[in-house]
């Protein structure tokens, strides 16, 4: 099987030397990569700025930015089967970006705006013969985020997990399905969940 993985944040720059981020690492990305190309698949990884790092044999792709990753899984998507989108692409940019580096001075204010929505931009463009695996990183116990999220961008699954879990070792997922269904795992290793979930996604094809 042809499966897409996007892994890590994105950086949205203010200026040449400053950026709003987040705390990802790219570690479940990493995780996803390596137990997809343990089990025989071809693998692309699209991939922001990580501190972990990305298995060998894979085909990967570098961005830094949210465009440049949604331009990247737009680009891709078509010749895969599976994507399972587990970067944690910046939810804002700013409006406007510096050409020089801003001094130290008085207050400042950055105007932002919303970067792309790839996966729904992902779900949009999906073709019966394709599944999309999407993660939903919310605040403890609000797994109704994930279950609007999973229908209103035309995922096949979506895993929840707490915001604790970023930059962890270890997740606590609760994966949710279209058809109602959820499944909730106890912690465990991202190494250990990325298998689990690739069975799941895998499973996906058989309705």
């Amino acid at each position: 099987m042809k499966i897409l993985v996007t892994a890590g944040p994105t950086r949205e720059p203010i200026d040449p030397v400053r950026y709003i981020g987040n705390r990802s690492s790219g570690k479940m990305g990493a995780a996803l990569s390596a137990a997809a190309l343990a089990g025989g698949h071809e693998v692309t990884l699209i991939v922001g700025p990580v501190s972990a790092a990305m298995p060998q044999g894979i085909r990967r792709i570098d961005v830094e930015t949210a465009a440049q990753m949604h331009d990247a899984v737009l680009r891709e998507f078509p010749a895969h089967q599976l994507l399972i989108m587990a970067a944690a692409v910046a939810d804002f940019r700013p409006v406007r970006l510096e050409s020089r580096k801003l001094s130290r001075g008085q207050a400042m204010s950055i105007e932002c705006e919303p970067t792309e929505d790839i996966v729904a931009a992902a779900g949009a463009a999906k073709r019966p013969d394709q599944r999309i695996v999407g993660f939903s990183l919310e605040a403890r116990g609000d797994i109704d985020r994930a279950r609007q999220k999973l229908l209103r961008k035309n995922l096949d699954l979506v895993v929840y997990n707490p915001i604790e879990t970023m930059e962890s070792a270890a997740i606590e997922p609760v994966l949710l399905w279209r058809d109602g269904k959820s499944e909730t795992l106890p912690s465990r290793g991202k190494a250990d969940f990325a298998r689990v979930l690739l069975e799941r996604a895998i499973a996906l094809f058989k309705t």
